[in-house]
């Protein structure tokens, strides 16, 4: 870290609902943030880019492309004057403040920090489910963010995995499909019994024990799939309209190297009902903290709550005056 650092009031790594929306609150208050917005750990706007169309965040009663929507979220930040960096920061130094922000190229000392980094979909290595393939073309990996859309409507919808996200994900596209199958590779599920009876109950779920999808098929979308049974070695093909990965999330925390207090699951910890960290004047939003709800409209919520809280904090501490 011994390059020329510049200096910021607020530095807020990522881009996605969060970060932008930090940075559009951030440079409404004349804080004039710098924004990290990612280049070769995966796409600016995070998730989102990789969402065909989305239909549930408030104000687009026709939908939104993720790409579109995040590019509106980008052009309102800008405007009032956020600074875009198209770096990903390689590392960060919060034991002495202010803290520093290292990209590949530029540095940055900040007195604020807001992280947006967000969480990535784990995703499995199966034929017709990779980018290029079928991936937003009937295979994704959030029932409650493309559930809804008319493609997996009456349809035969496969979720695989065998947690409590995966039970939820079932129920919901019961609304939807017209069955849903859990396809677990074990003969026993890892969710809660409270969700474990609910999905078993639910007269649209059945489970495929011991199995798991080989291959996905289709045309222009998903129309079947291939289904191994561990236990009898045999394959079965089903006619399926969507597959659901519902195998859990990884946030992107490993820049930090052990300087916020993490829980055993990787998100940051933050204090309950704001964004604050182990760290003074370093906020977390969006999914990199939130392992619950992981939408646009809640991590754009949190994005404004953590530009507020530093902008509180920084006037408390007088550090807006320098």
């Amino acid at each position: 870290m011994d390059r020329m650092s510049k200096k910021a009031k607020i530095v807020i790594i990522g881009s996605g609902p969060a970060g932008y929306t930090a940075a559009v609150y951030a440079a409404r208050a004349k804080l004039s943030p710098v924004l990290f917005e990612g280049f070769f750990s995966g796409p600016a706007g995070g998730q989102l880019m990789t969402t065909t169309d989305v239909e549930n965040y408030p104000g687009f009663p026709k939908g939104i492309s993720g790409p579109n929507l995040v590019e509106t979220f980008r052009q309102q930040a800008v405007r009032f004057g956020t600074h875009i960096v198209s770096e990903d920061v390689n590392e960060v130094d919060f034991r002495k403040h202010p803290y520093k922000i290292v990209g590949k190229s530029d540095v940055y000392s900040a007195d604020a920090v807001i992280i947006a980094t967000g969480a990535n979909a784990k995703r499995l290595d199966i034929p017709g489910g990779r980018d290029g393939e079928f991936w937003q073309k009937g295979v994704t990996a959030c029932a409650v963010c493309d559930g809804a859309m008319p493609i997996f409507r009456e349809k035969h919808l496969f979720v695989i995995g065998g947690g409590d996200t995966a039970m939820e994900e079932a129920l919901f596209l019961t609304k939807y499909g017209s069955k849903v199958f859990i396809v677990h590779r074990r003969d026993k599920l890892r969710a809660s019994k409270i969700m474990q009876d609910r999905a078993l109950k639910h007269p649209k779920i059945e489970v495929l024990w011991d199995s798991e999808i080989i291959n996905i098929e289709g045309s222009l979308s998903v129309e079947s799939v291939t289904i191994l049974n561990h236990k009898t070695q045999k394959t079965s093909k089903r006619v399926a309209g969507g597959v659901f990965f519902a195998v859990g999330h990884v946030p992107n925390t490993g820049f930090l190297q052990g300087q916020l207090d993490l829980h055993e699951t990787g998100y940051i910890k933050v204090k309950p009902g704001t964004c604050q960290t182990s760290v003074d004047l370093v906020y977390a939003a969006g999914d990199v903290q939130d392992h619950l709800y992981r939408q646009a409209i809640t991590a754009a919520g949190m994005g404004c709550m953590a530009a507020i809280d530093a902008e509180r904090a920084l006037c408390v501490k007088g550090l807006l005056d320098e």
